[in-house]
């Protein structure tokens, strides 16, 4: 099939991203890097969210943990310093289509920096790149969000990490309406094919670790092959 119509939002969230990233100093908080992602998409012409009015879903330091629903979420005042790991989400929306975009940064000597050198963020963030790699090989447009769930958090356990998400799953189906979203979660036989496209985001954390990470994409399915928009 063609790429689904999402795929120009998801772009353009892209390209806000790595300007956001940009902008993160020391002495930036997660209420400051909101509030400068929200500007940076609508410079974007990206100036609506599908997500409970939060375009920016920001977590760093001590919260890069937390999981919380968008709709109780207030950004924090803790500085970003010399070391952290800041996570955005972002939730544009053009019309009836969305986008969905996350990526962890890590911060060290004060900026975002592309290859850390600490073992905790080099091994987050190869563990995220590989669940991402088995997934889009394990899933096929009959697999069900139910079967994702389980190989996911299989693939998470196996690292050595744990699932931080306050639901338990590890994505949802792209939708038009916020409530009708099909999630990636235990007991879900609706097979991934149904939808357009879904989301596959684990949070996760090293067993007794002190970061979470989470990486988002959007995917869909072209004949039997999973590919991130």
């Amino acid at each position: 099939m063609t790429s689904p119509p999402n795929r120009s939002v998801q772009l353009k969230a892209k390209a806000a991203m790595s300007v956001i990233a940009a902008t993160i100093s020391t002495s930036s908080t997660e209420r400051t890097i909101a509030s400068a992602a929200k500007a940076i998409l609508a410079d974007f012409g990206l100036i609506h969210t599908w997500y409970y009015e939060c375009h920016a879903f920001v977590l760093l330091g001590s919260r890069s943990c937390l999981s919380i629903s968008g709709r109780d979420y207030i950004p924090a005042e803790e500085p970003v310093g010399n070391e952290n790991l800041v996570t955005v989400d972002l939730s544009p929306c053009e019309g009836p289509l969305w986008g969905d975009y996350a990526r962890s940064f890590c911060v060290e000597g004060g900026e975002v920096v592309e290859s850390p050198v600490s073992p905790a963020f080099v091994e987050g963030l190869k563990v995220e790149n590989s669940i991402h790699r088995l997934m889009a090989e394990f899933v096929t447009p009959d697999t069900s969000f139910h079967q994702l769930y389980e190989f996911a958090n299989d693939a998470i356990s196996t690292a050595g990490f744990e699932n931080l998400d306050f639901m338990g799953n590890v994505g949802h189906s792209i939708e038009t309406n916020r409530d009708s979203r099909r999630y990636a979660e235990k007991g879900n036989h609706q097979r991934l094919g149904e939808c357009s496209c879904f989301t596959f985001e684990p949070h996760i954390r090293r067993l007794g670790g002190r970061w979470g990470f989470k990486h988002e994409d959007i995917y869909y399915f072209d004949g039997s092959h999973c590919i991130a928009l």
